[in-house]
C-alpha cells in the first residue's frame, strides 16, 4: 500500500496520478475527506486508518514542522511496523533531510525526491523531480515517478536530491522577485503586460516564472504565511540552512525580503 501524506496543492494531484496509473494509493490530510471531491473515498484524517498496511510512504507537506509530525509526532509514520520505504517530497533543509537517517528505523528506505513545476505540472503528471539514495531503492521506485512526472535528476546518494532542489528554488525565488519587479515598472512605463511576456519568453531574460506566467497559480499573489509565495521564502531559508561557510548570502536575503513585500496583482 503506497499513501500520501499531505494532500494540498501538489499531494492531491499527485495521488490522483498514481490511482490513475493502477496503484494502490490512499491519502492522509488533517482535513476531512469531504474536502477532496473525487479523491474523498481514499483519503482520510484518521492517522490508524491510513497507516494501516502502509509500506510506501510519500510526505508532500509544507514544512519541517508538519514533516515531524508525519514521521514521529502527531502521526509518527516512521513508526509504523509495516513501513518499508519513505520518499520525502517536501523542500527541506538539506541538514534536516541528512539528519533522519540516524532518526529513522534503519530498515526503512529513504529517498529524498523533492519536486518541481508547480501544480499545474501535478495535474498533469509531468513533474520533475530531484533524486537522492541509493540507485537500487530508486530503481524500484521509478514506477511511481513515472506515474507522477515526466524529468527525473538523480543527482547521488540521499540528501543530494534536497540540495539540488533548494539550490534550484533559490533561482526560482530570484526569478519570480525580479520577474515581479520588472513587470511593477513596466506598468509604470506603460507598456502591456502581455507584449512583455510574450518578449521575455523570447529573449534573454526567459525564465521559468515569467514562460509560464498563466499557467502557474500563484504568479499574481501577494504574500501570505499559508500561500505558495510564502513557501518560496521558507524555501531561501532552506537553502541558506546549507550554504557552504563563508558563502555571501546579502542576495538571497534580499531576495526573501522582496518576496515578503509582494502585494496582489489585481
Amino acid at each position: 500500500m503506497i499513501g500520501v501524506a499531505g494532500c494540498g496543492r501538489m499531494g492531491a494531484p499527485m495521488l490522483a496520478a498514481l490511482r490513475r496509473a493502477g496503484f494502490d494509493a490512499k491519502g492522509f490530510d488533517i482535513r476531512p475527506s469531504d474536502e477532496f471531491d473525487d479523491l474523498s473515498p481514499f483519503v482520510t484524517n484518521d492517522a490508524q486508518v491510513f497507516v494501516g498496511g502502509l509500506q510506501t510512504l510519500i510526505t508532500v507537506v509544507r514544512d519541517i514542522p508538519q514533516t515531524e509530525d508525519v514521521l514521529f509526532g502527531a502521526q509518527g509514520f516512521a513508526r509504523s511496523e509495516t513501513m518499508q520505504r519513505v520518499i520525502l517530497c517536501s523542500t527541506l533543509s538539506p541538514r534536516y533531510v541528512l539528519a533522519l537517517r540516524d532518526r529513522v528505523p534503519g530498515h526503512i528506505k529513504l529517498i529524498d525526491a523533492p519536486m518541481s513545476g508547480a501544480q499545474i505540472a501535478a495535474q498533469e503528471a509531468r513533474l520533475s523531480f530531484m533524486l537522492g539514495g541509493q540507485d537500487s531503492d530508486l530503481d524500484l521506485a521509478q514506477p511511481l515517478f513515472d506515474a507522477m512526472g515526466t524529468h527525473f535528476h538523480r543527482m547521488g546518494g540521499f540528501g543530494t536530491g534536497m540540495q539540488a532542489k533548494v539550490l534550484n528554488n533559490l533561482l526560482a525565488a530570484s526569478n519570480t522577485a525580479m520577474t515581479r519587479l520588472v513587470l511593477d515598472w513596466a506598468k509604470a512605463a506603460g507598456l502591456d503586460q502581455r507584449r512583455l511576456l510574450a518578449l521575455i519568453h523570447t529573449s534573454s531574460g526567459q525564465n521559468w516564472f515569467a514562460s509560464g506566467f498563466d499557467q502557474i497559480e500563484f504568479t499574481r499573489d501577494g504574500y501570505g504565511d499559508d500561500n505558495t509565495i510564502g513557501i518560496l521564502v521558507k524555501d531561501v531559508e532552506s537553502a541558506l540552512d546549507a550554504a557552504p561557510h563563508g558563502a555571501d548570502i546579502d542576495l538571497p536575503l534580499a531576495v526573501q525580503r522582496v518576496i515578503r513585500d509582494l502585494k496582489p496583482i489585481r
